[in-house]
């Protein structure tokens, strides 16, 4: 595999199951709860740093490796998740990104992060 495909990556990554016959456990509710805990891990890397050394984490090597391998992770899970359920995660993401550009176009101001507004408690909301 010379280019990154992410069709042939969750291929491999339900063969991987099969062959150790983990498939049994791939549900739905199992690889949302899985990628949850790894999200989880993820961000206990981060947890303690302040902005200034989150944003420098990428040039410690051993911290570099860690952060790779979650994210790794949390993608892992996520493909798998998707393909259990039939999703395309890129024709989701840009779906996604399309509803959020008509939600929130460039000519608004950005809301004040402080603000108890509409628009502050739904930024982040799957709509």
């Amino acid at each position: 595999m010379t280019e990154l495909d992410v069709t042939e990556l969750q291929r491999r990554l339900v063969a991987f199951a099969a062959a150790r016959d983990w498939g049994q456990y791939h549900t739905p509710k199992n690889l949302a709860a899985a990628l949850s805990v790894e999200a989880s891990e993820l961000l206990e890397i981060f947890q303690w740093l302040t902005p200034e050394q989150s944003a420098r984490i990428m040039d410690e090597p051993g911290q570099a490796h860690r952060v790779t391998d979650e994210v790794a992770d949390v993608l892992a899970y996520l493909l798998q998740f998707c393909a259990e359920l039939g999703i395309d995660p890129l024709r989701s993401l840009a779906a996604k990104i399309e509803r959020n550009e008509e939600r929130f176009p460039v000519s608004a101001p950005a809301p004040d992060p402080g603000a108890d507004s509409p628009e502050t408690r739904d930024r982040h909301s799957s709509e």
